[in-house]
């Protein structure tokens, strides 16, 4: 994966906000997508978590502002936002733990959210 902090991306939505997983049945309570043109460590396009938009979309465009490293999964995942500064680590491990928490997953933020 060779996005770093504020690389501008495009995703496509195939999982919105709302939608239910295909195979294990939770809901989305973000959108969920992919990176065209990309290529992951599984072979597929690169997936990325959407946050700080509260309608299902089809397509998105932002800036990365995080990755989540899978520690127990081939495949890491790319966070984006058009809100930089709104979430650090913690509020992305929070918002992401609906399918994250199947797995050993390290956020990596790329904020610098100045503490309260």
């Amino acid at each position: 994966m060779r996005y770093s902090a504020n690389s501008k991306v495009k995703v496509i939505i195939d999982r919105p906000m709302g939608s239910r997983h295909p195979e294990h049945g939770f809901i989305y309570p973000v959108n969920y997508g992919y990176i065209p043109g990309t290529l992951a460590e599984d072979g597929e396009e690169i997936d990325a978590y959407v946050l700080g938009e509260f309608e299902p979309l089809d397509s998105y465009k932002g800036v990365v502002i995080g990755i989540i490293l899978r520690r127990d999964d081939n495949e890491n995942k790319l966070v984006v936002s058009r809100h930089a500064d709104r979430y650090g680590a913690d509020e992305i491990r929070a918002l992401t733990e609906f399918q994250e928490r199947f797995f050993d997953s390290h956020v990596i933020s790329f904020n610098q959210k100045p503490v309260k």
